[in-house]
């Protein structure tokens, strides 16, 4: 009787999880891609799509290495489920040499050492390309406070902040 029990435990109860066929546009390409609706957005760019820039730090929100856009706005990938893509326009870090605007920000992290260990920094970038996109009139304290969401242990901020102030000044 023990034993029944014990197999019993290990299986799952319901329905087995379905795929659903998920459409969207990621790095200018379109894309459909067969997922379950759950599966988080950081597991199908990193393990489905090979899309291995976007970092997974703290899967909950706090740190900011997943950061991605969609539609245009930052959004952190271990938040967002892949229902959520359906329709949208995704961009990765990968799509950064793509842009002008994406390759002076590359270039600036690199020019103003923004970069030191380099986990924070694909999710950083990408905040900072969405500063400069939307803002490029922003001064230090709003480039500081727009980044606010991406943690970085290494460079203490002040390399970070330059490059984006650098990649601001040439946008205006």
């Amino acid at each position: 009787m023990n034993d029944e029990k014990q197999q019993d435990a290990g299986v799952p109860e319901g329905p087995p999880e379905k795929s659903a066929v998920i459409a969207f546009t990621l790095n200018g390409t379109a894309v459909t891609v067969h997922a379950t609706p759950d599966r988080r957005v950081i597991d199908l760019l990193r393990e489905d799509l090979g899309l291995t820039g976007s970092k997974e730090g703290c899967g909950t929100g706090e740190c900011g290495a997943c950061t991605i856009m969609v539609d245009g706005r930052t959004r952190l990938a271990c938040l967002m489920v892949a229902a959520q893509l359906e329709g949208r326009t995704v961009e990765t870090v990968e799509s950064l040499a793509d842009s002008d605007t994406g390759r002076r920000v590359r270039d600036a992290f690199v020019t103003h050492g923004a970069v030191q260990c380099g986990y924070c920094t694909p999710g950083m970038a990408m905040a900072a390309l969405a500063v400069v996109r939307e803002s490029p009139e922003a001064d230090r304290p709003a480039i500081r406070e727009a980044l606010s969401g991406n943690l970085c242990r290494c460079t203490g901020y002040v390399q970070i902040i330059d490059a984006v102030v650098h990649v601001a000044s040439e946008e205006r």
